[in-house]
């Protein structure tokens, strides 16, 4: 996909793939990806993959935009993920510090069997794993499925 990254902004929040690479592509600007705590900067030309697994987090700490291309390997159902990022942010589910409202996108991973999907590291995997069936049960009671409903479409076709 390509990226626009504002002065001074940032990924919502620090976040592990357990089943997908991303690779960063930086084609203007200057990128900051921090990679297990190592600070990475990257300048136009340069790119960087984060192998599954490792938690990081992409940051813009200049006074200009950074461009860049992400890609993700192997794009699995990558595009659900998204669908329900955006939708979630859109809709102004969010936090005050920007982040996504994760019971929401908990329930949304959960209901669409979604596998590219991106644990924050906030949250511990153990934790991770019990939540994701809570939050399709709280969401599917709460009235949830229309939102995943506008996101994605009607799943249980």
């Amino acid at each position: 996909m390509q990226w626009l990254l504002k002065p001074k902004g940032y990924v919502a929040m620090e976040h592990i793939h357990y089943f997908q690479d991303e690779r960063f592509y930086v084609k203007t600007g200057r990128l900051n990806v921090i990679i297990d705590g190592k600070r990475n900067i990257l300048n136009p030309g340069d790119s960087i993959v984060v192998t599954k697994g490792l938690r990081h987090i992409a940051e813009n700490y200049d006074n200009s935009d950074v461009e860049c291309e992400v890609d993700y390997t192997p794009g699995l159902d990558y595009f659900v993920f998204m669908q329900c990022f955006i939708g979630l942010l859109k809709d102004k589910q969010y936090d005050v510090k920007g982040s996504v409202n994760i019971p929401k996108m908990a329930f949304c991973m959960y209901k669409t069997k979604c596998t590219a999907l991106a644990r924050p590291t906030s949250v511990p995997k153990p934790l991770f794993k019990f939540i994701l069936p809570l939050f399709g049960a709280i969401g599917s009671v709460l009235g949830w499925d229309r939102l995943l409903k506008n996101y994605v479409g009607d799943i249980n076709n």
